[in-house]
């Protein structure tokens, strides 16, 4: 790499300066270049026997925390962050599998392919936004000198590498991507699918309406459909399982050590000066944001803590919300768009006036204010809203939300008073407003997940691994079971499921099953949320489900044959004799319409979801009839009415369409092909030992 050599023997230390000034340090951090240099190396997975680490699954989790944050703000809750993770070590995992794919097929790249993005015609991205004068020119005089700085030629060489790797992945994605084609009819047929519309007239006569008095299924008609049919009821290698589990989640003792590992950070973050550097070296969960956020975009009870006093300067907790410890501190505040409040209610649904349900909610609100009786007490005996569960608590909401009756109400009133009972269209309410707010806060929020700690883990492990010693000592698996407390579930599973019910999904399990014999008991499962064991009870060898075991799902089947045939029969008939316009009352039933027919069009009025309709309707003419067609719930005959024709492509829309379907297939291709990678190799996962 000539050019690059000669340019690390330059100096120009100055203008170097300036290049970080202008942030192209961060540029390539979030463009990947710089990896988290003091981070463990661990690995997260093994693919193929190549180590993943762990620092390369965390780095793009962030990305992926990020990304959620820009786009859907507000806190994720535990279901949401077990999504995230799962996204980002596919990522990470399919980022090698396409290492080893290229690394098979010899794809590489060369110094001067590099050089010429960096210096080309036509520069990287990274180089055109960070090294761009005020005429949108490559400033190559900012290149030299970060380029002939020592101290920066670690940053550059990452520089290179990350450049590297880009164009590597393009090469691979051209490869892969090479045979695609979109031709001339595959653009006029989209066209015309997506744009084509029509109208038609139709008879049914559905299956349904046959008795089923009137029809008579033998054993000869079943055993003739099972004949007919026996791939349907092929099968795997069958075993059935009874398993007991041990849940991961975080026990009262975890959640109190993590509460006291924030309580003794307090008198730090307090004093920091550096928030976001504060929450990155105490590694939280939380990224550090500066949005000014409302009470309904936090947890409620995060929102509850930091609205009982939202003073610049306060710390607030350790409170805990959306499965996570929090200890945040209020940095500023600012007038809010909106106001808002966090209220609770009781509802008693009508759609009238009642006095009789007046007088009832009083008598309640009477319980309340006379302190016999708690308000969240009352609603969860009383109140006919989802919310009843909670106590009545509704969360925090903003002006505008509730419907004008109830939110006139519950905005007039003072935190902590009564109000009701407020008649609405739903009913009649009783309201407590707990607080309100009409403010928007930023806050800095150091967060940990309330993970189990190795100890708990270590504890629901071991019990069952107790389990699986003497289970197989005694051969009493559901008795040992019972003996420590735990329940035994009963699932049956093909060998071939990649997710068995009721425990998910394991590479451990699944290589399990494979070699399973009656009474064969497994070593203790780790998942991502539980620990399990199983005992096989029964194994049956891949073949065909007998006639016997499928009977009962055969008949309604042969029943739906039979019906069809008949109505069918009927349709056939009536049609030889009458013109279409006379099928109606030769049938006793109706013409029905329909309009505005197209291509994505699943459900017919009449016929439910009914494919063959919509590619009757369009291979008929204008003022045409079909034929009688046996559909899925119903037999038809259908008259097209009208259709509507595009207009003719013009060379825009064309190659519009060409550009959208090229990268339909794309999409397609590359997903597809790293699916058939992923089947066809080895993979293990190792997230479970990283805590």
């Amino acid at each position: 790499m000539g050019a690059m050599n000669k340019l690390r023997q330059n100096t120009g230390v100055i203008l170097w300066i300036l290049v970080i000034s202008f942030g192209v340090i961060w540029t390539l951090q979030d463009s990947d270049v710089f990896s988290a240099m003091n981070q463990t190396n661990r690995n997260v997975a093994t693919v193929n026997g190549t180590p993943v680490q762990n620092e390369d699954y965390q780095r793009i989790l962030k990305r992926q925390r990020q990304r959620f944050q820009q786009q859907m703000g507000g806190d994720m809750n535990p279901q949401m962050e077990s999504r995230i993770r799962e996204r980002a070590y596919n990522q990470v995992i399919n980022q090698e599998l396409l290492q080893q794919e290229m690394e098979r097929l010899g794809i590489s790249v060369t110094d001067s392919e590099v050089e010429e993005m960096v210096f080309g015609e036509s520069p990287h991205p990274v180089i055109r936004r960070q090294f761009a004068d005020s005429t949108g020119q490559i400033n190559y005089q900012l290149l030299q000198n970060m380029a002939s700085n020592p101290e920066a030629r670690a940053q550059w060489i990452k520089l290179e590498e990350f450049l590297r790797r880009q164009r590597r992945q393009q090469k691979m994605s051209s490869l892969v991507q090479s045979t695609i084609q979109v031709s001339e009819a595959d653009i006029k047929d989209y066209y015309r699918r997506q744009n084509s519309s029509a109208s038609a007239q139709y008879v049914a006569l559905r299956y349904a309406r046959v008795s089923d008095d009137s029809i008579t299924v033998t054993e000869s008609d079943l055993r003739d459909y099972y004949d007919n049919n026996r791939e349907e009821y092929k099968r795997e290698k069958t075993v059935t399982l009874q398993y007991a589990t041990t849940s991961k989640e975080a026990t009262a003792e975890d959640s109190s050590g993590i509460s006291g590992d924030l309580t003794n950070l307090r008198a730090d973050f307090a004093t920091t000066e550096n928030d976001s550097l504060f929450l990155l070296n105490n590694a939280s969960d939380q990224d550090f944001s500066s949005a000014y956020r409302t009470p309904d975009q936090m947890n409620a009870r995060v929102a509850d803590s930091v609205y009982a006093a939202p003073t610049p300067g306060r710390i607030v907790g350790p409170v805990f919300g959306g499965g996570q410890a929090h200890l945040l501190k209020i940095r500023d505040t600012r007038p809010a768009e909106n106001d808002f409040l966090h209220a609770r209610h009781i509802l008693l649904k009508t759609d009238q006036a009642n006095s009789e349900l007046t007088g009832r909610l009083q008598s309640i609100r009477d319980s309340i204010e006379s302190g016999t009786a708690s308000f969240a007490e009352m609603a969860r005996r009383y109140s006919d809203d989802g919310s009843a569960s909670d106590g009545g608590d509704l969360g925090w909401f903003a002006r505008g939300s509730m419907v004008d009756a109830f939110e006139d109400a519950a905005f007039g009133a003072e935190p902590g008073s009564l109000v009701g009972p407020v008649r609405s269209e739903f009913g009649y309410h009783l309201i407590r407003v707990e607080t309100r707010a009409s403010q928007a806060v930023q806050v800095a929020d150091l967060a940990y997940n309330l993970s189990p700690s190795q100890a708990t883990l270590s504890d629901k492990e071991s019990q069952l691994g107790d389990l699986a010693y003497f289970a197989a000592e005694e051969g009493a698996f559901e008795e040992e079971a019972q003996r420590l407390g735990l329940s035994v579930q009963e699932v049956q599973v093909e060998t071939d499921q990649s997710s068995v019910p009721g425990i998910g999904q394991s590479a451990a399990l699944s290589q399990f099953l494979e070699s399973a014999s009656n009474g064969t008991i497994s070593d203790v499962i780790e998942l991502s949320d539980k620990f399990v064991v199983a005992e096989v009870t029964n194994v049956t060898p891949e073949g065909y489900r007998s006639f016997s075991e499928v009977k009962s799902q055969i008949r309604p089947q042969v029943e739906l044959q039979k019906k069809r045939a008949v109505q069918t029969r009927r349709m056939e008939r009536a049609l030889a004799q009458n013109a279409f316009e006379a099928l109606p009352e030769a049938l006793g039933t109706e013409l029905r319409t329909q309009s505005d027919i197209t291509y994505s069009t699943s459900t017919v009025p009449g016929l439910g979801q009914e494919p063959q309709f919509v590619g009757t309707v369009f291979g008929l003419d204008e003022g045409e009839t079909s034929d009688v067609v046996a559909g899925n719930n119903a037999a038809f005959v259908v008259q097209t009415t009208e259709k509507t024709i595009p207009p003719p492509l013009t060379d825009q829309k064309r190659q519009q369409l060409r550009q959208q379907l090229l990268k339909q297939r794309r999409q397609q291709v590359s997903s597809d092909w790293i699916a058939a990678l992923k089947e066809d190799a080895s993979i293990e996962d190792n997230r479970t030992q990283l805590r």
